[in-house]
């Protein structure tokens, strides 16, 4: 760890052929931006399964005396490995089975689980195991059961776990398995053997084992649980020399069944690469620098209600209106103006020197007159003056009071972790929110998606999808808010904390009825995109339009949503130029693989795509991929082939260059077929140096050492 770390070895590992998957112990993470962005490289392409101790508060304060490091709260930690598509365990016993299940077999897609048994209590066992991991059994299809009917004996389970009798010979086991293979509701397979006077342990795994193809069953997942010590030993090994994952217990094996579909909703969160500034989104940056220089001039920390609230809705979060009074006589006059429209109000205490209005008895609600207004108000300047004599009453606010009898009080927040910088907080609010203690955390910049999930890893995210005779509340409005605060922290570095709460959510929307935000007053001059973000944003700076012999294009980094302007821009691509852009003949790219060139890790990957202007039609696009400590980087072009000639590629390669320059990228590299000349002739004009590939005939690499080509200003000489 004194120069190699964590992010180092998963690039090593992942680029190792003989390497299946990779478990990781982690007491600290030095790097998170590294480590993110070298963990989603490394998941992509096999799995990554990680212990981490220190969950508890004691635990953790021994991993940091034993490592001289701050561990992460555990909590931001799981955020963390989720979003980098890492399959989490708690201890080594689950560290290994977990390698052995999903090191054997693909992700899936859904993980419905069909289980053989000739003990039906063992089946039970794993059923629980299995509800309790968040798995989901299989519903036999009737074709299945009428299948199993005719050669089960009568008395079998008729139902998924399928009980084939303590007397079943091995043939029973083969009918049963086949009956599962072809089952239309069942991805994964499991197999259990109970000990009894009545059968051969052996025998069972040796037609299980004959059954299967390398740990599979007509393409499904093969699990096997042999109970007993003595009488499973051989069948096990049996087992085990097939390729067929072996467990000892029902329960052991029940969550090995699980985590085929954990890998599998790791693998899909691998595919959620958010912007930092979707088309949707709100602007806020000029109107919130504003507050902040204001408040960072008085030399204040904290914002007041009125400046926060006015802050989170410059992005997007609504907030009643308000009005600042600055005397007893002004709140008369307030209130009599808002309850002209609302039925009530609200009266607040406005202090710069106090954060939480609530526990000095600064709020006053349900307020139906302008009388009872100027009385809450000489109230709370009472409370304030017998329980806080230091602190100043700078004034009051009084806002419409909003009633919403259905509505869910939620808290919506950002704090700084310790180790992976800036995370969001969402879940259920009001006073008692430490209480009760229902909160997901999320690492910015989200999207729509993350947002989503954030709002569903919630139990009151159950209660805002509706229940009885309660209406779904606005997702869409809580999935904007969720939004609006991520690119609030992408655009402020000065972020130190920020709560919403409550923020009623119902079928009519958000609103947000208080807000709290710290800021470091040091630094609200510091530009976007925020530096400590663990993931970064999309680099949205880097958009250009230009015009290349007469045609118009617009070039911008690429986004997720680009995976559909593939299949058209590959249909105009001629196999030669796929084949010199691939290095080898291609006629299929799968959507996955689509998938991965378009949802990137923006640390060390970029691609630019180059748009015409009049279609919006992909045009060409540029690469480049750098190691994850951004010495160096690959760069790769692909143009059109109806549009080769027009300058294209030149203008791409230059602004890969830039790039490079730009995230101080020492050398940049391709490697490149002899026989494609246009592209030699080209990265040469460009000032790169050509030497043959050391490794493989017909291939050269060309290398540009990013000092010494001043790209911007070069000219294409044709």
């Amino acid at each position: 760890m004194a120069d190699v770390d964590v992010g180092d070895c998963l690039d090593m590992l992942a680029g190792d052929f003989h390497t299946r998957a990779i478990v990781m112990y982690l007491e600290t993470i030095p790097n998170p931006r590294k480590f993110m962005s070298a963990a989603r490289a490394a998941a992509r392409l096999k799995p990554v399964i990680a212990i981490k101790p220190g969950r508890h508060e004691q635990a953790a304060r021994a991993a940091a005396t034993h490592t001289g490091a701050l561990s992460g709260a555990d909590r931001v930690v799981g955020a963390a490995l989720r979003r980098a598509g890492v399959l989490r365990v708690d201890d080594l016993a689950e560290l290994l089975d977990a390698a052995e299940t999903v090191a054997r077999h693909a992700p899936l897609e859904q993980a419905h689980v069909g289980i053989v048994t000739n003990g039906g209590g063992a089946g039970v066992l794993a059923v629980d195991k299995l509800i309790d991991r968040g798995g989901e059994l299989a519903e036999l299809a009737p074709s299945t059961i009428e299948q199993l009917d005719h050669v089960l004996p009568p008395t079998w389970s008729h139902a998924n776990p399928i009980d084939i009798v303590g007397d079943a010979a091995p043939e029973r086991y083969g009918v049963a398995l086949e009956a599962l293979a072809a089952d239309p509701g069942t991805d994964v397979i499991l197999v259990m053997n109970c000990p009894t006077g009545l059968g051969s342990s052996e025998n069972a795994a040796r037609k299980v084992a004959a059954l299967g193809e390398v740990g599979e069953i007509g393409g499904k997942p093969l699990l096997a649980c042999w109970l007993g010590e003595h009488t499973a030993r051989e069948g096990r090994r049996i087992l085990t020399e097939a390729g067929i994952a072996s467990f000892e217990t029902p329960e052991d094996a029940a969550v090995a069944a699980s985590y085929l579909s954990e890998w599998s909703r790791a693998q899909r969160a691998l595919l959620r690469t958010p912007s930092s500034q979707g088309d949707d989104r709100v602007d806020g940056r000029a109107s919130v620098l504003a507050i902040f220089q204001q408040v960072a001039s008085e030399g204040r920390r904290m914002l007041t209600e009125p400046e926060a609230k006015a802050a989170i809705a410059a992005y997007g979060i609504p907030v009643p209106r308000t009005i600042v009074a600055g005397s007893i006589t002004e709140v008369v006059r307030a209130a009599g103006h808002l309850l002209e429209s609302s039925e009530k109000v609200v009266v607040k205490l406005l202090s710069k020197a106090v954060s939480h209005k609530s526990d000095v008895g600064g709020v006053v609600l349900n307020i139906a007159t302008a009388e009872k207004a100027a009385e809450a108000a000489q109230s709370i300047e009472t409370r304030l003056r017998t329980q806080s004599p230091e602190a100043k009453v700078d004034g009051y606010t009084v806002q419409a009071m909003v009633m919403r009898e259905h509505a869910q009080e939620l808290i919506l927040g950002m704090n700084l972790d310790p180790m992976f910088g800036p995370v969001i907080l969402f879940g259920t609010g009001g006073t008692a929110v430490e209480v009760v203690n229902d909160t997901a955390i999320a690492l910015p910049p989200l999207d729509d998606v993350l947002a989503g999930d954030a709002i569903d890893a919630t139990r009151i995210g159950r209660l805002l999808a509706g229940y009885r005779d309660r209406k779904p509340a606005d997702r869409v409005a809580m999935i904007s808010a969720l939004n609006g605060l991520s690119q609030m922290i992408v655009d402020f570095p000065c972020l130190v904390s920020l709560d919403i709460n409550p923020l009623l959510a119902d079928d009519e929307g958000i609103i947000a009825l208080d807000a709290r935000i710290e800021i470091d007053p040091r630094r609200v001059e510091e530009p976007a995109p925020n530096p400590a973000l663990s993931i970064r944003p999309y680099p949205s700076g880097w958009g250009r339009d230009l015009l290349s012999e007469g045609m118009a294009f617009h070039i911008r980094p690429i986004v997720p949503a680009d995976v559909a302007l593939y299949p058209a821009f590959m249909a105009k691509i001629s196999p030669d130029d796929l084949r010199l852009r691939f290095l080898s003949l291609r006629k299929n790219f799968p959507d996955q693989m689509l998938k991965r060139l378009t949802q990137l890790d923006y640390d060390r990957d970029i691609a630019f795509v180059a748009l015409e202007k009049d279609t919006g039609a992909l045009a060409g696009i540029g690469r480049l991929s750098c190691d994850p400590d951004h010495r160096s980087g690959e760069f790769a072009l692909l143009v059109r082939s109806d549009l080769q000639g027009h300058g294209l590629g030149w203008d791409l390669l230059n602004q890969v260059i830039d790039y490079a320059r730009a995230e101080r990228i020492r050398r940049i590299e391709g490697t490149i077929l002899n026989e494609n000349r246009k592209m030699l002739a080209m990265c040469r004009e460009f000032g790169f140096s050509i030497a043959h590939h050391p490794g493989e005939a017909g291939l050269s690499v060309a290398t540009l050492e990013i000092s010494q080509a001043p790209a911007s200003s070069m000219i294409p000489s044709s």
